[in-house]
């Protein structure tokens, strides 16, 4: 009976997710890093967050397609239950598929030996 009611959210999560990359709302998080440093930097920290913010949503813009729908979902719905921000989301999505590369690299064959490195000889 629950099962419909839980799923609609998941569904209109999906397709947002599958449109592009979602507009988050980053000012919290801005606002706390600004306030994390010494006063007189606040207003010049406050600004480049938001400049790296604009910056690593753009670079998520032209990538997205590229990570699975599954990582976008579970990524968003990470970020989504604070102060969300891009740099986040697209570390979540690297990290998912940096993990699922390391199972993916050729082992390298037990018959290959590590060069032995030579000792210097001792200077006469």
């Amino acid at each position: 009976m629950f099962k419909p009611i839980l799923a609609l959210p998941l569904a209109l999560q999906l397709v947002n997710v599958a449109d592009g990359v979602p507009n988050l709302d980053v000012t919290t998080s801005c606002r706390g890093a600004a306030r994390a440093v010494a006063q007189s930097e606040s207003e010049k920290r406050e600004k480049a967050c938001y400049e790296t913010e604009k910056n690593t949503k753009e670079k998520l813009q032209q990538n997205w397609a590229s990570f699975p729908t599954k990582d976008r979902t579970f990524c968003l719905g990470a970020v989504k239950g604070y102060a969300p921000t891009y740099t986040e989301l697209s570390t979540c999505l690297e990290m998912i598929r940096d993990v699922r590369n390391i199972g993916q690299k050729p082992v390298e064959s037990p018959e290959r030996r590590m060069p032995t490195p030579r000792t210097p000889r001792p200077e006469r």
